[in-house]
């Protein structure tokens, strides 16, 4: 029989949260402490502590307040450590169905109780099943907690790959691009014109949007990571180092850490050139920031907040800097600065290489596919008849 927690222990557990607030967006501290129970917390806090990086802890949590409220809802108890097998093979069939079955036998799938309650959660708002990768991701976080807990579980059995296997097959959908559009030259000409007033917001936006494309199109977590002891001024360069009497450009290093593809230990970084440095130096004087996080939040008085942006509040932006300028704000989203940066550095025929040594690419199969289709358009393969 479950219980639902107190106000009182919602409460508690939200200040717990607090100390990891640097991590977890705190527009969702509450959501969590309502989801969480008091031994995720301390694995969370536990976590924290060794080290774990901050994206990956803040996927952890996500998915372990999703699998929390999925399992109450789906079996009236909490979450089990460690999950049985039968537990792991509901969830893949609650999260991977076929739409056509579901058609015919409505009890196909999740319940539509469990989706409703996940739905009132705000923890579901797509329809239709569960994109494969999602489904892998949370049972790969399921059982990263669940080792980190001193507990074997079943997410290696044979049932377990067999039943992903065929649910993969079944529910196939075409793969969804992050974002269906890119941010390329002149979609950025019309993002920046949306921002060209000197409000603060205005200013930080400008430099936000600005540093997120021209450094290799940052993802939008890295953006909101960045601290002032990020960013390392270098000797102005040339505009075209071809002419020796061009004018010079100011030039500065953003030392990135750990992202998605590398560790703590990788001294990764990117280089800023020109517009992109002069709007950044822009914001950082008229906000007086001179340490801590470089993008922050900016209430609706104008008040800095000491706090950085969320990755979500970047993704936000952009969506409503798209709806000023015009644009289809449902075609966009952060990570179309990323795909814009390649998709723009293959229209102006850069190398793939050197594009991929800005925007730190690993692989080369993801990189070219950007490449690949700016080839295809302007090809002549397809223009047999015209």
């Amino acid at each position: 029989m479950s219980i639902d927690p107190t106000a009182s222990e919602i409460e508690r557990r939200a200040e717990e949260l607090d100390a990891l607030d640097a991590i977890l967006p705190f527009d969702r501290r509450d959501q969590l402490a309502a989801l969480l129970t008091d031994d995720d917390v301390a694995t969370l806090k536990h976590l924290a502590s060794e080290g774990m990086g901050d994206n990956t802890l803040r996927a952890l949590a996500s998915d372990l307040g999703y699998l929390e409220a999925w399992c109450q809802l789906a079996t009236g108890s909490p979450l089990p450590w460690p999950a049985p097998e039968s537990l792991l093979l509901k969830f893949v069939a609650h999260h991977l169905w076929d739409p056509v079955k579901r058609a015919e036998d409505p009890s196909h799938g999740m319940p539509f109780e469990v989706e409703a309650g996940l739905r009132s959660k705000r923890l579901l708002r797509a329809d239709g099943p569960h994109a494969p990768e999602t489904v892998r991701r949370r049972l790969t976080s399921w059982s990263i907690l669940t080792r980190w807990r001193g507990l074997t579980g079943a997410f290696d059995g044979p049932s377990l790959k067999s039943a992903l296997r065929l649910a993969v097959r079944t529910s196939a959908r075409p793969r969804q691009r992050k974002s269906k559009k890119a941010v390329t030259g002149d979609i950025l000409a019309k993002l920046l014109n949306a921002c060209t007033d000197e409000r603060l917001v205005d200013v930080r936006d400008r430099a936000l949007i600005l540093l997120a494309f021209a450094s290799g199109g940052r993802r939008r977590s890295e953006v909101a990571a960045l601290r002032v002891g990020d960013l390392i001024d270098e000797d102005p360069v040339q505009a075209d180092p071809s002419i020796p009497d061009s004018p010079p450009l100011p030039c500065l290093a953003i030392r990135l850490g750990r992202t998605k593809t590398t560790t703590s230990d990788d001294d990764e970084h990117v280089l800023l050139i020109g517009r992109p440095v002069t709007a950044l130096k822009r914001w950082l004087e008229v906000a007086g920031i001179k340490d801590g996080p470089v993008f922050r939040r900016i209430d609706q008085w104008g008040n800095i907040d000491r706090r950085p942006l969320t990755p979500q509040s970047v993704n936000l932006i952009l969506k409503g800097r798209c709806r000023q300028a015009g644009l289809d704000a449902t075609l966009f989203s952060a990570h179309g600065l990323r795909s814009g940066y390649l998709t723009e550095s293959a229209n102006r025929g850069i190398p793939l290489p050197e594009a991929m040594q800005q925007s730190l690419h690993k692989s080369v199969i993801q990189a070219a596919s950007y490449y690949n289709n700016v080839e295809r358009k302007n090809g002549r393969a397809a223009r047999l008849i015209v």
